[in-house]
Formats: C-alpha cells, sequence, structure tokens
C-alpha cells in the first residue's frame, strides 16, 4: 500500500483516485486472499453465487407473464432459498404459530 500510495501519476484523474483506491484494497485485504482460497479448492468469484441466485430465484420469479410485489418476491425467495439449502421444515416450523 505504501508503494501504491507513493505513486502519483502525471494525469490529475488517476492521481486523485490513487488514495481512494488504496483505501478500498487495505479495508478489502482479507477478501482478496485468492490463492489461500484456491488452495484450499474454495470458489474466489462472485460467478457460482450468481449462477447459484439465477437458478434458484430467477427461475421462478422471471416466468412469462408473472409480477410480483417486493413482499411477495420476498416470500417465493425465502421459501425457494430454504428449500434448496435443505432447511425448508426448520424454516416452517419456525413460522408455525
Amino acid at each position: 500500500m505504501a508503494q501504491l500510495r507513493s505513486h502519483s501519476p502525471e494525469n490529475p484523474e488517476p492521481a486523485a483516485a490513487v488514495p481512494t483506491e488504496a483505501n478500498y484494497f487495505e479495508r478489502n485485504a482479507e477478501r482478496m486472499r485468492y490463492p489461500k482460497l484456491r488452495k484450499e479448492n474454495l470458489f474466489a468469484g462472485s460467478g457460482v453465487i450468481e449462477a447459484g441466485c439465477k437458478t434458484v430465484m430467477g427461475s421462478r420469479l422471471k416466468r412469462s407473464g408473472m409480477f410480483w410485489t417486493v413482499c411477495g418476491a420476498n416470500a417465493v425467495i425465502a421459501l425457494r432459498c430454504s428449500r434448496h439449502s435443505r432447511q425448508f421444515d426448520d424454516y416452517w416450523e419456525s413460522r408455525r404459530g
């Protein structure tokens, strides 16, 4: 970070961005430990999560002719996520009154 902060491009626009970018890297260093994640055979990108969201939610919420209120969409999302994570019984039990 010290080397990045000491870098001063001639163009004023990139020069102004250097402190902002350095702060970002410092704040998110724990999230960017990609070699460690890969070594442990874990995913380092968001693609797997995005594909899961598309499969679990998009396939149900984006069918032809469907319109949802925010409340209705959130309820369907909660049900689908609990079902796909094999926690549907726990989810349903927590809502019994």
